[in-house]
């Protein structure tokens, strides 16, 4: 398996993201061409069209929905978890001084990189972004949505 680091660490589902949904956008777009193409027929492809869009729309939107509700709740608990273990204590009230763009990137750090990232985080306001972009040794998280 390739070692997980900033630039790769996203995850693709391949049915989904490459066949499903480049079929109902080539769909849309041939729908779009035969509005302006076929007259006689324009109220039917105007109704396919909005159909399409719909069924893309939704596609997209309640599968993100639900799996990432259901992962940013597992990596708030992974965090609270990870932080009682480094520092024997309840993480609520630091948890709540952080986004949750930062909890998301402290989770790519090992502990030692990850108690002075967290400092910065709540010290320096520092970004998701920047706190995955300073992490110098990458703990690859391949179990994602």
């Amino acid at each position: 398996m390739e070692t997980q680091h900033y630039g790769n660490h996203r995850k693709f589902y391949a049915p989904h993201h490459f066949i499903y949904l480049p079929a109902l956008m080539v769909l849309e777009v041939f729908g779009i061409y035969k509005i302006c193409s076929d007259e006689s027929n324009q109220l039917t492809w105007i109704l396919f069209s909005v159909v399409i869009f719909l069924l893309l729309y939704l596609a997209i939107m309640l599968r993100q929905h639900y799996a990432l509700g259901l992962q940013n709740r597992l990596v708030r608990l992974e965090f609270k978890q990870r932080y009682f273990e480094l520092f024997g204590q309840r993480s609520d009230e630091v948890e709540e001084k952080l986004k949750f763009d930062q909890i998301a990137a402290l989770r790519f750090a090992y502990d030692d990189e990850f108690k002075e990232l967290l400092y910065r985080a709540l010290h320096e306001s520092v970004s998701g972004d920047d706190i995955k972009k300073s992490i110098k040794k990458w703990k690859p998280d391949h179990h994602r949505v």
